[in-house]
């Protein structure tokens, strides 16, 4: 740090790989992470203009490989270097593979933002060597929104592209343009226009979790993740218990419907483990009291299985995981999942 590094406000850089982080060596066939924080800073200038960063590398690997016991160590991490000391870091960039940024970012708004300060997640949809590598502008987009404190106490977001999209709702919508990430049903909460944060929505009902017994807890339960389609029979679902699974979310169709060729295997399943429904439509909530046919989403909430609200299954298979891991009974899970 210089003289005039005490001028700018200090943000905390964690590198865990990604596309962002890839380059390939000759001969090799494909692109692998070989990044850290440190090279990625350094090969985009501009972020020096913006603030003071500290950068840490603390794994490379791909989004697809990271675990919910990887982004427990970085939940750690993050409150460590974001305690609001004095001459802390004000806020916290997160770099990673854009594979799992919107899981990522669901699970670190849980864990990591208590104290106020923002985490943003970022990635790249293009990696450093590629035409029109993406990774160094949204890198720089990132840093000045975690700098900017007007994001104090929106949680968690992602910044790709210019644009801020909150953890909650964000989604990866196409496998390779540089536009991927989008928030069906609510939209972006931000953009940054000319270096600056424009902040278009200020998202409200933060989920409040047992933070500290999460982190402390040994190993975090297996949760399974079953999409019902057309014609389904549910097979697999008596299986789940038996393979070791201590809850199971269920993707269902539409508002949250299933072929009622599933709805008995669903209601027995829910008597031996916590079951939420999500539906597979990127939109809108699950219902809870329009539709009554067997497989409907009535027929399985009185069969036991719990409603999740507007997330999709894949963050709700993680928010059931680690309220699993607290111990959180199932009168607890519904409260949480009720809240969405």
């Amino acid at each position: 740090m210089t003289a005039g590094d005490d001028l700018l406000p200090r943000v905390l850089v964690v590198s865990l790989g990604g596309t962002i982080t890839m380059t390939a060596a000759p001969g090799t066939g494909g692109i692998r992470p070989t990044l850290t924080a440190d090279q990625l800073l350094a090969a985009e200038p501009r972020l020096a203009q913006v603030a003071a960063l500290e950068a840490v590398t603390p794994m490379s690997l791909p989004g697809a490989s990271l675990t919910v016991q990887h982004l427990r160590e970085v939940a750690a991490l993050l409150r460590a270097g974001l305690d609001g000391a004095p001459g802390s870091p004000v806020g916290a960039v997160v770099v990673q593979g854009t594979d799992t940024i919107e899981d990522t970012a669901f699970v670190l708004d849980l864990l990591a933002t208590q104290g106020g300060a923002p985490v943003v997640v970022t990635g790249a949809m293009r990696g450093p060597q590629a035409p029109g590598a993406d990774g160094p502008a949204n890198l720089l987009a990132a840093v000045t929104a975690a700098a900017d404190t007007r994001l104090r106490g929106l949680g968690a977001v992602v910044v790709l592209n210019d644009e801020i999209h909150a953890a909650r709702w964000v989604q990866k919508a196409h496998t390779g343009f540089t536009s991927a990430f989008e928030s069906p049903g609510a939209g972006r909460i931000g953009a940054i226009v000319e270096g600056r944060v424009q902040l278009l929505a200020r998202p409200e009902g933060r989920i409040a979790l047992p933070t500290a017994s999460i982190l402390s807890t040994a190993a975090v339960p297996a949760v399974a993740q079953v999409p019902l389609g057309l014609g389904d029979d549910g097979r697999l679902l008596p299986a789940l218990a038996a393979l070791g699974y201590a809850g199971a979310v269920i993707e269902g169709m539409g508002a949250g419907h299933v072929p009622s060729s599933c709805a008995e295997a669903l209601g027995s399943l829910a008597a031996q483990m916590p079951v939420v429904l999500c539906t597979r439509v990127r939109a809108g909530r699950v219902f809870t009291k329009t539709y009554g046919f067997p497989g409907s989403e009535m027929d399985l909430l009185e069969r036991g299985l719990v409603a999740a609200g507007h997330i999709t299954a894949g963050k709700a298979r993680l928010l059931l995981s680690l309220l699993l891991s607290a111990g959180t009974d199932r009168a607890g899970i519904g409260q949480v999942f009720g809240q969405l």
